[in-house]
């Protein structure tokens, strides 16, 4: 077990990069946007606090994508903040992700570039899940509301999306979040 995170933080972006885990943005206790990023230890603040981020890794990078500051409730916008962990340098990259649009569970990456699950089949526009498992990324979600979870495969190579019919009823639910871990 790792050492505790210095701070109590909700709705932040995580990823693995080279056997490392890292933690950025998010909101304290108080709903206050947060720009620090962890990697057990602190990394360099984030050029502006964000909340409800999504982190990627893509390549040799972290990303996280688009978020709101605390002043800025719920107004999601269309930057990312890249760390570069061989330089520890954060890099900000503007239009990177729809503005307005949440990127929790929805980014996908593809080609080193991003890209949102729903563009890939309509029926993944609300409640995405993803994880990557080698080189493919499981993927469940609903087409709207209230509807019926759906499970999925997409080859990472081609984008390709391959539907997962047959389900047990017990692992059927509505899934928070996801991760794989090779061990």
């Amino acid at each position: 077990q790792g050492k505790q995170m210095p701070e109590t933080r909700s709705f932040f972006a995580a990823g693995e990069l080279d056997g490392r885990i890292i933690v950025a943005g998010g909101h304290d206790e108080h709903k206050n946007a947060l720009r620090t990023a962890w990697e057990y230890d602190e990394l360099k603040p984030m050029s502006e606090e964000q909340d409800e981020c999504q982190g990627v890794v893509i390549g040799s990078e972290f990303w996280v994508v688009s978020g709101y500051r605390t002043d800025n409730q719920g107004q999601f916008e269309g930057s990312a903040e890249v760390m570069e962990l061989e330089t520890g340098q954060w890099v900000r990259v503007e239009e990177a992700w729809k503005a307005s649009q949440c990127p929790r569970s929805c980014v996908g990456v593809g080609k080193e570039r991003l890209f949102s699950w729903a563009d890939c089949d309509s029926s993944i526009r609300v409640g995405v899940c993803s994880a990557p498992l080698g080189e493919w990324t499981f993927v469940s979600g609903s087409a709207h509301q209230g509807g019926p979870t759906g499970f999925f495969l997409v080859d990472q190579q081609t984008g390709k999306c391959n539907t997962i019919d047959e389900i047990s009823q017990q692992f059927s639910g509505f899934i928070q979040s996801g991760c794989c871990v090779d061990i």
